[in-house]
Formats: structure tokens, C-alpha cells, sequence
């Protein structure tokens, strides 16, 4: 296993950062992606590295398909990535009615767009080598829906549609590709919006998850073990949906 090299995009953030500590624990050399927050992506592969990882950190934005590929040469002079987690993406919420159009593209750009930049150049050095993982970080709004995120639903939708269909392509050749879609997960950002109440309302377990719940899936799913599980949408969303 310590032969496999992963990308993780958007690695610096809160769940990034808890898949690349799971991927490298399990043995993998990680590669940390960031897009603004370089800092963060060197903190965290030093910190991989003094817990007895491998880990480096590339900068790069998903949406720039040039700026991808230029990123992918470098990354793939060390070899071929063969445990690809398109991570990176955000959300700006507001009803569709009044929701601006630069928040929609750029949403939709980030998280549909960006995996397609990222994973067209990593693919074939992937399939020559007869083995690899595709995962994609989704959501739950992605397969039921949420007041104010029509444009972060219809780019996990959509993200969904291109998991599935790339799996028709790239099973035969050893590859699995899979999504994983959190509910609400303890982050920073996310406990801003969500008090106890609400969260135990909406959940049936009562309580939001963890970053660690998600890497923990994604970790399985990069695997050995997992290598029979293709094309699905898994939830991590404490009974949501």
C-alpha cells in the first residue's frame, strides 16, 4: 500500500484534512490540494509527517482547467495518483428567486466542473496501472434536495450522474468510482448555522458527525477491501434522507 500515491482537492479544509490524515494512515502518500489557504495544506502534511506519514501539498484552482493540468504534470513526474478524492467545493446559499448568477456558476464550476478538471488528467496514468479509486465528496442535499441550495444540489446531482456513468468505463480496468454524501458534519463553519435543537430535529441520531465519520468511509473506499463497491452514493448523514 505505501507504493499508492492519493490526491485529495480541498484537503486543507476540515474534511479534507480528515480524509488525508485517514489516507495516510492507512499508508498512502498523500497529496494535499489547496486553492487560497497554502498554509494550511503545509501544516497539514507537516503534521502527516511527524505522525510517520508522507504527505506534500500542491496549490492549484479546480476551475482552471489549464492551471489543473499544468499541476498534474508536476504531481505525476512522482508517479501516477491512484486514489483521486475530488473534495474541493462550497456552497452560497439563497432561494433560487433571488440568487445571483456569479453564485451559481461558481458553485456549479467548483464542485461538477472541478472533477472533471481534475480527474480527465490523473485518469489514464490511473488505468495503465490496473488499480485505483475515484471518490467524490457530495452531499446529502445532492440526492434529496435543501431550501436555498438549488445550485450546490445540482452540482452533486450532478456529480452523482458522472460517478455513475464513469463507472461504465473504468471498471474493467480495476477502478471504482464512488461518492460519499455528509449530512451535517461538525465543522467550524457548519455549527454557525446549526444549534443543538436543530440539529437533533433534523437528524434521526441526534447528532451532527464528525469529519472523521466521512474520512472513515473514504477510507474504506480507497481500499483494498472495498473493491467490489461501484458507482454508488453513500450517505454519511445520521439517518438523513
Amino acid at each position: 500500500m505505501s507504493a499508492k500515491r492519493a490526491l485529495v482537492t480541498g484537503g486543507s479544509g476540515a474534511i479534507g484534512g480528515a480524509i488525508c490524515r485517514e489516507l495516510a494512515s492507512s499508508g498512502f502518500e498523500v497529496v494535499v490540494h489547496a486553492h487560497s489557504n497554502r498554509s494550511a495544506a503545509e501544516q497539514l502534511v507537516e503534521k502527516i509527517r511527524g505522525s510517520g506519514g508522507t504527505a506534500s501539498s500542491v496549490t492549484f484552482d479546480v476551475t482552471d482547467a489549464k492551471e489543473v493540468t499544468e499541476a498534474a504534470d508536476v504531481i505525476l513526474d512522482d508517479g501516477p495518483i491512484q486514489v483521486l478524492v475530488s473534495n474541493a467545493g462550497f456552497h452560497r446559499d439563497a432561494p433560487l428567486a433571488g440568487m445571483k448568477t456569479e453564485d451559481w456558476y461558481e458553485v456549479v464550476d467548483t464542485s461538477l466542473n472541478g472533477f472533471f478538471n481534475v480527474v480527465k488528467p490523473f485518469l489514464l496514468p490511473m488505468i495503465r496501472t490496473r488499480w485505483g479509486r475515484i471518490i467524490g465528496v457530495s452531499s446529502i442535499s445532492g440526492i434529496i434536495g435543501n431550501r436555498g441550495q438549488t445550485n450546490y444540489a445540482a452540482a452533486k446531482a450532478g456529480l452523482h450522474g458522472a460517478i455513475k456513468s464513469l463507472v461504465h468505463e473504468v471498471a474493467s480496468r480495476g477502478i471504482t468510482a464512488n461518492a460519499v454524501a455528509p449530512g451535517i458534519i461538525a465543522t467550524e463553519e457548519t455549527m454557525k448555522k446549526f444549534d443543538k435543537e436543530l440539529i437533533e430535529s433534523l437528524v434521526p441520531a441526534r447528532k451532527a458527525g464528525t469529519p472523521e465519520d466521512v474520512a472513515n468511509l473514504v477510507g474504506f473506499l480507497a481500499s483494498e477491501k472495498s473493491g467490489y463497491i461501484n458507482g454508488q452514493i453513500v450517505s454519511v448523514s445520521g439517518g438523513i434522507g
